[in-house]
C-alpha cells in the first residue's frame, strides 16, 4: 500500500475510534456518579427535608426512574447537545461551560507556550556538552520541577510576589474595580480586539502568577523529553552518516537531530494541553481562578450530576480532539507511525 494510502487508513481508524472513546467516557462518568456515596437531593434540600419534598424533587429530576431509563435519557440529551441544568440554581450546564471554559483555556495555553519555551531551551542547551554542567543542571531542573507539589509552589509564589513584594494580585482573574470585556470570554483577546488597554493590563497582571506557576511545573517535562529524544536521535545511523559527509555538529543537530527529536515532544505537548483543560485544579483553587476545573470540583462536592456529567464530557471531547489531531499531524510528518 502506498504511503498516502497508509496515512488515509490510519486517519480513518483514529477518527472512527473517537466517538467510541467519548461514549465510553460518558457512560463511565454516568455510572460512577450513580454508585458514588451521597444523594444529590440531600445536597439541594438538606438531609432533614420532608420526605414528600424529596420525592417531588426526585420525580422532577428523573431520579425516580430506573437506571436504564436515566441512562437512555442521558444519551439522548447528549446526542441533541442538551447537557441539562444545574441542580442548585437551575442554570444551564452549557452556559456554565461557556463561562468557565475560556478561563481555563486561556490559562492553559499561555502556560503551555511558556513551559515549552523554557523547557525546550534548557533541554537543548545541555546537548551541546553531554554529561557536562549544563546537561546536569538541565536534568536536575527536569526532575525537580516535575516533583514540585503544585499547591506548595503556588502558595510560595503568592507569598513572595503578591504578599511580600506586592507586585501582582494574589488571586482572581480580573480586577474587581473594572468591567470585564464582552465577547468570547477570553479576556486578553477581547480586550485587544476592543482596544480596552486598561482591561488587558488588569487581565495580564492576574494571569502572570498562575500561568508562570503552571509553566514552571510543566517545563521540566519538555526538558526531559527533548533531552532524551535528542540524545537518542544523535546516536542514530543517519546522523552518523551526516557527520561523515563533513557537516558541522551545529548543522547535524539543527537539520537532522532536532526535527526528529521534536516529534515525540509534539505528542507530549498535545496530551499536556488536553489534560490541562481539566487538570489544573490545584492551581485554579489556589489562585481563585474561575475556570472549568474549579467549577467541576464545586459540582462534585454538591453532587450536581448534570454539571459534573456535562463538564466531564466536554473535557473528554477536547482531550480526544487534541489527541487525534496530534496523532494525525505526527503521522503525516513521520511515516513510521502509520506502519
Amino acid at each position: 500500500m502506498s504511503r498516502s494510502g497508509n496515512l488515509l487508513r490510519y486517519s480513518a481508524t483514529r477518527l472512527a475510534l473517537a466517538p467510541l472513546m467519548l461514549w465510553l467516557i460518558a457512560s463511565l462518568v454516568f455510572l460512577l456518579l450513580r454508585v458514588a456515596p451521597g444523594d444529590p437531593v440531600d445536597a439541594v434540600l438538606g438531609s432533614r427535608a420532608p420526605a414528600a419534598a424529596k420525592a417531588a424533587m426526585r420525580a422532577q429530576l428523573g431520579l425516580d426512574q430506573s437506571l436504564l431509563q436515566q441512562y437512555v435519557h442521558y444519551l439522548q440529551g447528549l446526542l441533541h447537545g442538551d447537557l441539562g441544568q444545574a441542580l442548585i440554581n437551575q442554570e444551564s450546564v452549557r452556559s456554565i461551560i461557556n463561562r468557565t471554559l475560556p478561563a481555563s483555556l486561556e490559562l492553559s495555553v499561555i502556560a503551555l507556550v511558556a513551559a515549552a519555551l523554557i523547557g525546550l531551551s534548557i533541554g537543548f542547551t545541555g546537548i551541546a556538552r553531554p554529561e557536562g554542567k549544563l546537561d546536569l543542571a538541565g536534568r536536575l531542573y527536569g526532575l525537580g520541577t516535575y516533583a514540585l507539589p503544585p499547591f506548595w509552589i503556588a502558595m510560595l509564589v503568592q507569598l513572595l510576589f503578591a504578599v511580600v513584594l506586592g507586585w501582582l494580585p494574589v488571586g482572581g482573574r480580573f480586577p474587581p474595580s473594572l468591567i470585564p470585556p464582552d465577547g468570547s470570554g477570553f479576556y486578553l483577546f477581547d480586550s485587544f480586539t476592543t482596544g480596552n488597554w486598561s482591561a488587558m493590563k488588569g487581565a495580564i497582571r492576574h494571569l502572570i502568577l498562575p500561568a508562570s506557576t503552571l509553566a514552571l511545573l510543566l517545563s521540566g517535562t519538555f526538558t526531559t523529553a527533548l533531552r532524551l529524544n535528542l540524545r537518542r536521535t544523535l546516536r542514530s545511523d543517519y546522523v552518523e552518516a551526516a557527520r561523515s559527509r563533513g557537516l558541522s555538529e551545529t548543522q547535524v543537530v539543527l537539520r537532522h537531530g532536532l526535527p526528529n527529536a521534536l516529534l515525540p515532544v509534539l505528542t507530549i505537548a498535545g496530551i499536556t494541553v488536553a489534560s490541562l483543560i481539566g487538570g489544573a485544579l490545584l492551581i485554579e483553587v489556589t489562585f481563585s481562578w474561575p475556570g472549568i476545573a474549579l467549577r467541576l470540583q464545586e459540582a462534585i462536592n454538591q453532587r450536581d450530576y448534570p454539571v459534573v456529567q456535562g463538564i466531564v464530557v466536554v473535557i473528554a471531547a477536547l482531550v480526544v480532539l487534541v489527541s487525534v489531531t496530534v496523532d494525525l499531524v505526527v503521522a503525516a510528518l513521520d511515516p513510521r507511525v502509520r506502519y
